[in-house]
Formats: C-alpha cells, sequence, structure tokens
C-alpha cells in the first residue's frame, strides 16, 4: 500500500477518518492525499443576477477545510499531501481522483455535513462504496 485517499470535508467523521489513514500510513510508508471535494452549486444567470463562487471564496473554504481536518492532529512521520477539487458530485470526484493517481485504499468517514447528514450511510460513502476500483474504509 503506497497511496491511501482521506476524502474530507472537516466534519469529525473525516477527522477520524483520517486518523485511521494516518495509522495505516504509517505502518506501510504510505502517503496520504487529504482530497476536499468543493461542490460547485448550478449557476444561475438571468438578467436580475448571476450566482457564481469566485475563486478566493472557493480557496478560502478549502484552506478552512483543511485546517479543521488538521487541528491537533499528529501526522508527523507521514507525508500528507492537500488537494482540492471542485466538481458537481463528490463520489465521482473521488472515484475519478483515485483511479488517476493509482490509489491503493479510500478512508472516508460514514457520513459528513451533506444534504443526508444523519443517515446510517452518507450517499457519498455509499456512492465510493459502490463506485471504487480499490478497497475502502469507512470510519464511523
Amino acid at each position: 500500500m503506497k497511496k491511501i485517499l482521506v476524502a474530507t470535508d472537516a466534519s469529525g467523521y473525516s477527522r477520524k477518518a483520517l486518523l485511521s489513514a494516518l495509522e495505516l500510513a504509517r505502518i506501510f510508508n504510505a502517503v496520504i492525499e487529504l482530497l476536499f471535494v468543493m461542490e460547485m452549486p448550478i449557476a444561475y444567470e438571468s438578467t436580475v443576477f448571476a450566482y457564481l463562487i469566485s475563486p478566493e471564496n472557493i480557496e478560502k473554504e478549502s484552506e478552512n477545510v483543511f485546517e479543521n481536518t488538521l487541528r491537533g492532529i499528529d501526522t508527523s512521520g507521514v507525508t500528507v499531501i492537500q488537494k482540492k477539487i471542485v466538481g458537481r458530485r463528490p463520489g465521482e470526484v473521488i472515484i475519478q481522483e483515485a483511479e488517476s493517481e493509482n490509489i491503493d485504499l479510500i478512508v472516508m468517514g460514514s457520513h459528513g455535513y451533506g444534504a443526508f447528514t444523519g443517515t446510517l450511510l452518507g450517499s457519498v460513502s455509499q456512492y465510493v462504496i459502490h463506485k471504487a476500483k480499490c478497497s475502502v474504509l469507512i470510519a464511523k
């Protein structure tokens, strides 16, 4: 195992996923890619208004997510690469990233801050479990 992808939204479940991934990374001397998928809302444009998210706001949001995910967690001895991707469907982005980066393991929380918070298993987690070609570890 050389590469572990940890999907984060800065929720408590994401932080638990990172802790699990760090344990494994130390055992296998693996690199962790900490991935934040900024869900891009549909942009509406009319003669009255246009709704777009500025690049500055995307950058600020991703910095906040990484800071909140990593706060108080010891990552010493492990290479952690932070990566943000803007996309419409986080599950699809996670799968594409795992395939393009030859990820050996995806680690993610059982659910996070999305629309389905409080369900037994979040919709993004379910999607990744069913579509991933590599192993997936779900942290509760």
